[in-house]
């Protein structure tokens, strides 16, 4: 194990992505409805095991669909909340235990009497679905930037119980590559905010670093891989196969007195050992902010791929993975164009696909069946 994050030697990387072909495979036949309407850039969701569906948009409102089909409004605490851009109300994930502890974890935007940060925040939801109680705030200290751009801040409730948490470079140049730093990384705590074990660092809560956007976490079923989904610049969107310690080669600090958006978003000839993305989008970029798995029979070929959520390409970009999975051997996509822009996509107990929708009009979360 890695005495610190600087000294760690990089894993092996992933190969390259292989070449732009059309799928040789169709993309599955799907049903679209639905679930909850009338929402405002709704960031994150989360299924709970009674059925009931909880979002919240990023301007500060939680909103539930409760398991008899009722929706409504839950009060909460949001008055320290920091609206600006792309700061606000933004991951949200559910307690492994949350039958017994009733528990929700955010990740927002805070405004304080001398600071500016992006938290983890917990809160407790009672059994009517109306009311979410402030609790502790988890981790702190997460960098915002002054117009509220690059704020990440994706969360993933990993089976090992660590708690995994994306976050943006918050538009510096130096933040990426600065191990001591909490923004352009991927971090992994318990859930008393401590570095989880088997960190690259044991007192760090740093897992990954040379991130530029992380807002989309995603947990590939039966293996325990984690994958991170990042926004690019004008070009090059990622996804990346997390390892410990893992760099992935984003240093915007090129011209040496700004931040560089002309740099790679890999670049290894000034980040040695940078990991290759296991799928770039190329140029121009979609604006890739969410992903999650598919899995079931229902899904066909298309079972076990990741699914991609895209703002600019307004749509659903489909990956099938190799079996070590560090190439991509499928690509096809869905929706395109046909709900605007897309943002995070959750699989469902039951096998369905919620996507939200991120228009700032009329938005929505759909819910995606396999046509029968």
């Amino acid at each position: 194990m890695c005495a610190a994050l600087v000294a760690c030697s990089p894993p092996e990387a992933p190969n390259p992505i292989s070449p732009r072909s059309p799928t040789s495979v169709p993309p599955p036949a799907v049903e679209v409805s639905t679930l909850l309407g009338d929402l405002d850039h709704p960031w994150d969701l989360a299924v709970a095991p009674d059925g009931a569906v909880l979002t919240g948009e990023r301007s500060g409102r939680f909103v539930v669909r409760r398991p008899d089909g009722s929706t409504g409004e839950l009060a909460a605490d949001l008055a320290d909340l920091h609206v600006l851009r792309e700061t606000g109300l933004m991951g949200l994930t559910l307690s492994r235990d949350f039958p017994d502890d009733r528990t929700v974890y955010t990740c927002q935007g805070h405004r304080g009497a001398d600071r500016r940060d992006v938290r983890v925040v917990s809160w407790t939801v009672d059994p009517g679905w109306t009311t979410l109680t402030r609790g502790a705030d988890v981790l702190t200290g997460l960098p915002v930037s002054d117009d509220g751009r690059h704020s990440g801040c994706r969360l993933l409730l990993h089976p090992d119980g660590a708690l995994y948490i994306g976050t943006g470079d918050s538009k510096s140049a130096t933040v990426p590559q600065d191990p001591t730093s909490l923004g352009g990384k991927v971090l992994r705590i318990n859930l008393d905010g401590s570095p989880a074990a088997g960190n690259p660092d044991p007192v760090s809560p740093v897992y990954t670093l040379g991130h530029r956007n992380v807002q989309g976490l995603a947990l590939q079923p039966g293996t325990g891989r984690v994958y991170s989904i990042e926004q690019g610049t004008h070009l090059d969107d990622e996804v990346n196969l997390l390892h410990p310690g893992g760099n992935y080669g984003w240093r915007p600090d090129r011209s040496g007195s700004g931040y560089d958006e002309d740099v790679p978003m890999t670049d290894p000839e000034r980040v040695p050992g940078a990991l290759a993305a296991v799928w770039s989008s190329g140029y121009p970029t979609i604006a890739t902010p969410g992903g999650t798995f598919l899995d079931g029979p229902a899904w066909g070929d298309w079972s076990g791929a990741l699914v991609v959520t895209s703002q600019q390409g307004e749509k659903l970009v489909l990956l099938r993975l190799s079996e070590d999975g560090r190439t991509v051997t499928d690509e096809t996509a869905l929706l395109d164009g046909q709900f605007g822009r897309l943002r995070t996509a959750l699989l469902a107990p039951d096998g369905a696909l919620l996507v939200t929708t991120d228009n700032g009009s009329d938005d929505r979360i759909l819910r995606i069946t396999p046509a029968t």
